[in-house]
């Protein structure tokens, strides 16, 4: 019997009544910030949650209340149902102004809340006019690139009157890490991080009130190369891509009790000297002499005058802005698994998990010996494999002082590893004498995924672990390579993956800032970005359908997760110039057939030194891509207010899916393209006529079936071909292709001990060799993009629209799971789903949050509910079935059914 001759009975839905459905909204949040202070915008929008209500409740007003520096202000109630990033409560605030706001909220039936706990903001620096410091340098000539030495530069202050608060804003030419009295200030790594530097750099600031004391003060900080002039990109890499002089930016302001204000801030009475750091490179590794050591350079009293005066150098301060979101900082620390002393004469250490980060050591011995480290991802033949290094040598050296214990971790570089061998350890090392630091910037976890399948967990993991160890600053490709850069294709695939799995809604919106930046006149957008220019084969950039597509699919996936309506009208010139440079290339005929295409990039039937050739036509995956991101723009255009606009694409979305059908479809929906990818785009995409579908569906689960439910897609169809098996008819197939652990799967890599996942479906060959290609990577997120389908398929849950304001739960059941839960932490709150088999029936528990709605389809029905906490039960069934209008009406007359 097909799946639609099903007629079960109606699932039965029971709505569970918490404890407490007290109203009463949670402290407001500012932008996408946890932590709200110096932040850049003067009317940060404001965002609460409902965690519980009862049945039927529905916000329909909210009261702000904001106390400043002016007095207390209220907006009075405002009419609005909105929850998530409302306009900010009265005038706009001023450079360092600090407020803390309050909400209330009243429900349609006049019930009245009480107020929310406070939450607080503070404005950064807002006009180029508030900063004092300029940017400063060592003096004298720059070295040659391989002598150059890290600098550490240095003042003293004088505090005479009591203090209210103390704030330090700053950034850097390079890595910056400040010291105040000797202290570390903040727990910020890799600081500022990578944006497109001549327009945009990263301050942070830091409140450093209690490290200041009466009298003499002494401020330092130490610089490092970073991305700012160090070695980036393959091929022998470039340097000094910003700039060869690193240079200091930092303003400390000191607010007295009194009213008044100290300021210190860098300029030409600041000193430079050189500290114990030799060499320091995000791809070389770090060389750290402890005996060089200035002692008690960062306190009071230290004797410069042997140091350097400084130079200033030009930095515009219009181009210093706030962060959009979290920093790099260390997020956990795992210990090695094993130590095993090597024939060598070395250690091996084994920390069972692929990550990013650096070693912290603890180490006793006689002075000026050297400890060497060595990072690799995976073992060869019993030792580090280095070839997938290529020109990153990520080798940390440590030379002791020879003063009793000495604690070490590098500064100004990071890795990509599990394993390392440690060269020049005295006497025996155990394992608790070194830890891995996990390093990525520092994303709020708001999704998770669980299920029966103890490999499915894995692969899931593997996923998160590879989101952690990409996301550093911005979003990678990569980590242990001479490479980590901005593919815009990667994010663009992974995105919704992404979104669910973390709250990156502020790095990706930097991201795209920067996006814009590099965007070239005519709409091309690099292959990533930050660009790198000098290396042949990638710059100048040329226009790559699903890479410059990032351009409009990204801001789309941050609007759905986060609601950010904001995003899209900043983002929308440059998401239009993309469509438009596109619809030129592909001209009258409406078929992008011109140009350089990476197409379905890695098809694992691509040879190993040819990653682009792979089964489908690159032109076809470029017109699906046209037609897909036509439509977007209409809907972001649409969703803008831009009517004409709206009309416009989506106009020019029909014309190319048409071109597409004409050019690409055969008799019997067969595609030129006989391939997975081809048919998982035309369907995902809905690129074919409607009587088309079907038979195209099917054909794809047989080239699925055909390939032994191997994986055969690349960066382009592996997103999608899960979903168009699943929303088409063919779940089963869907699993097959998902459980497979023979090579090329997603399983395989599970099967082969990975911890992330893989760049390439064979990095590791069966025969435990590491593959050829000159491109291979064991930490990449591309093809981990699979998971979005665990959530939303497998599991069921789907935020569809404006932040998870509108869910859809409508999982693909299957006995060989047994059971599957999924939550995301949406800006509404927790929405969960938690499916399991009790004999013939599928028990579902549904969540979901206050401010949100969600259709539930489940026993072949569709059923609308509101918050709160459901349990359904209904007979298993194949795909479910469409309901009759009049059976959903009967269905969904309330939340309390």
């Amino acid at each position: 019997m097909a799946p639609d001759e099903h007629t079960a009975a109606p699932a039965t839905v029971r709505r569970v009544a918490r404890a407490d459905e007290t109203v009463r909204p949670t402290a407001p949040r500012f932008e996408h910030h946890v932590d709200a202070r110096g932040i850049g915008s003067a009317t940060p929008r404001v965002s609460w949650t409902v965690p519980a209500a009862p049945a039927g409740w529905r916000q329909a007003a909210y009261e702000l209340s904001a106390e400043r520096s002016g007095g207390r202000l209220s907006t009075g109630w405002v009419g609005s149902a909105e929850q998530v990033l409302v306009p900010w409560p009265g005038e706009p605030l001023a450079s360092r102004e600090e407020a803390t706001v309050r909400v209330r909220v009243r429900g349609a039936d006049g019930w009245v809340s009480g107020w929310s706990a406070p939450g607080a903001v503070e404005a950064g620096l807002l006009a180029a006019s508030d900063w004092v410091a300029v940017a400063v340098t060592p003096s004298g000539p720059v070295p040659d690139a391989d002598l150059r030495r890290p600098p550490l530069l240095r003042t003293e202050l004088v505090v005479d009157r009591p203090v209210r608060r103390a704030r330090l804003y700053l950034t850097a030419h390079g890595l910056v890490q400040a010291e105040l009295n000797g202290v570390r200030i903040g727990d910020d790594e890799l600081a500022p991080g990578w944006t497109v530097y001549p327009h945009r750099l990263v301050y942070a600031t830091h409140d450093v009130t209690a490290h200041l004391r009466p009298g003499r003060n002494a401020l330092g900080a130490w610089l490092g190369d970073g991305w700012y002039r160090g070695r980036l990109g393959f091929d022998g890499g470039t340097r000094d891509i910003y700039g060869d002089r690193l240079a200091l930016v930092a303003q400390l302001e000191v607010e007295h009790t009194d009213g008044t204000r100290t300021t210190v801030a860098t300029g030409p009475g600041w000193r430079a000297g050189l500290g114990p750091v030799l060499s320091a490179g995000l791809y070389e590794g770090e060389v750290h002499d402890a005996r060089e050591t200035p002692g008690g350079w960062s306190l009071p009293g230290f004797d410069d005058s042997g140091w350097q005066p400084v130079d200033v150098v030009d930095r515009d301060p219009a181009t210093l802005v706030a962060p959009d979101g979290p920093p790099v900082r260390c997020t956990q620390e795992v210990a090695p698994v094993a130590v095993t002393r090597t024939g060598r004469g070395t250690w091996l250490l084994d920390f069972g998990q692929n990550l990013v980060g650096r070693l912290r050591l603890r180490v006793e011995g006689a002075r000026g010996t050297r400890v060497r480290l060595r990072h690799a991802e995976v073992l060869e033949h019993g030792r580090l494999c280095t070839r997938p290094l290529r020109g990153a040598p990520s080798v940390d050296e440590y030379v002791l002082a020879g003063h009793g214990v000495e604690e070490w971790e590098p500064r100004f570089t990071v890795h990509g590893f599990r394993y390392a061998e440690v060269e020049g350890w005295p006497g025996e090392l155990d394992a608790a004498d070194v830890v891995a630091r996990v390093l990525h910037t520092d994303m709020r976890r708001t999704g998770t995924f669980a299920c029966g399948h103890p490999g499915l967990e894995r692969l899931h993991e593997n996923v998160v672990w590879s989101t952690r160890g990409n996301f550093v600053s911005l979003p990678t490709d990569c980590p242990q390579r001479d490479e980590r850069l901005g593919w815009t294709g990667d994010i663009q695939v992974f995105a919704p993956t992404a979104t669910a799995l973390f709250d990156c809604a502020g790095l990706l919106s930097s991201w795209l800032r920067d996006l814009a930046h590099e965007q070239l006149p005519d709409g091309t957008v690099p292959w990533y970005v930050p660009t790198i220019y000098g290396n042949p084969q990638w710059s100048p950039p040329r226009p790559g359908a699903v890479w410059g597509d990032a351009a409009v699919i990204v801001p789309w996936v941050l609007h759905e997760r986060y609601g950010d309506r904001d995003v899209l009208a900043r983002q929308y010139p440059s998401a239009r110039a993309w469509v438009d440079l596109v619809a030129r290339l592909a001209g009258p005929s409406r078929v992008w057939d011109t140009g350089y295409q990476l197409g379905d990039w890695l098809d694992p039937a691509a040879p190993p030194d040819d990653p682009a050739a792979a089964l489908t036509d690159p032109t076809l995956v470029a017109t699906a891509y046209l037609a897909h991101s036509s439509r977007l723009l209409a809907r972001i255009a649409g969703t803008l207010g831009r009517a004409d606009d709206a009309q416009a694409y989506d106009r020019l979305s029909d014309e190319v899916r048409a071109a597409f059908r004409a050019r690409y479809v055969r008799a019997g929906a067969a595609l030129t393209s006989d391939t997975a990818t081809a048919y998982a785009l035309a369907l995902r995409f809905d690129l074919l006529a409607e009587a088309d579908r079907a038979p195209a569906a099917s054909r794809l689960a047989r080239i699925v079936a055909d390939a032994g439910h191997h994986v055969t897609t690349g960066f382009a169809g592996t997103p999608v071909v899960l979903h168009a098996l699943a929303d088409h008819g063919h779940a089963a197939t869907a699993y097959e292709l998902l459980l497979q652990d023979g090579c090329p799967s997603w399983l395989y890599m599970v099967a082969r001990g990975a911890t992330t996942t893989w760049e390439r479906w064979d990095s590791m060959l069966p025969d435990g060799t590491v593959n050829p290609g000159d491109m291979t990577s064991f930490n990449h997120y591309a093809l981990g993009s699979v998971a979005d389908w665990l959530h939303t398929g497998l599991a069921g849950l789907d935020a569809l629209a404006d932040g998870g304001r509108t869910l859809r739960v409508a999982p693909h059941v299957d006995p060989c799971v047994g059971w599957a839960e999924t939550s995301l932490e949406t800006p509404y709150g927790r929405a969960g789903v938690r499916w399991e088999l009790d004999g013939e029936d599928v028990r579902l528990t549904v969540e979901v949050p206050v401010g949100a709605r969600c259709t539930v389809v489940l026993g072949g029905r569709e059923h609308h509910v509101e918050h709160g906490r459901y349990e359904l039960v209904a007979p298993q069934l194949g795909a479910p079935r469409a309901a009759d209008p009049e059976e959903v009406a009967a269905l969904s007359p309330s939340p309390t059914v």
